[in-house]
């Protein structure tokens, strides 16, 4: 079974199951994360979607990249979970299945590729605090330990 954060499902909805791939990336002591600023500042672990016939490695190493201008190497599967939310960009209430991933932050290649993020290094303590969702504080609180 995987864990569920944030709200349950509504029973009068129906969710679509959508993977997605995300990653903690640590180095030097931070970690590198996003800003989404639309619709309002939201701090995340980058990542998201994992598209039709893609595996979720190619996504990881994706949307890292289209998030924080960053590539990424060795990636190590952390966990998992679940999230029930409204996804306004698509206009669709999704199941979430959110796949966690620890990989090392490589080379800055450029600026983030989606222009309503940013890429910003945060200490570990203060992202387990400030992240937007309970399952990226949950995952990155787990990792901060180890730091």
């Amino acid at each position: 079974m995987i864990r569920r954060f944030g709200e349950p499902p509504r029973k009068d909805r129906n969710y679509t199951r959508r993977p997605g791939a995300y990653a903690l990336l640590p180095r030097d002591g931070k970690l590198l994360l996003t800003v989404q600023y639309d619709p309002h500042p939201d701090l995340q672990l980058p990542g998201g979607g994992i598209d039709p016939g893609e595996s979720p490695l190619p996504a990881l190493h994706r949307e890292v990249y289209e998030e924080t201008g960053w590539s990424i190497s060795a990636p190590r599967r952390a966990g998992a979970f679940r999230r029930f939310a409204y996804m306004p960009e698509y206009d669709l209430w999704a199941e979430k299945l959110c796949h966690i991933y620890v990989a090392r932050p490589l080379r800055r290649l450029g600026p983030p590729l989606e222009k309503t993020h940013e890429a910003r290094w945060v200490d570990p303590q203060d992202a387990v605090r400030l992240l937007g969702y309970p399952g990226d504080r949950h995952f990155a609180a787990l990792l901060a330990r180890h730091l």
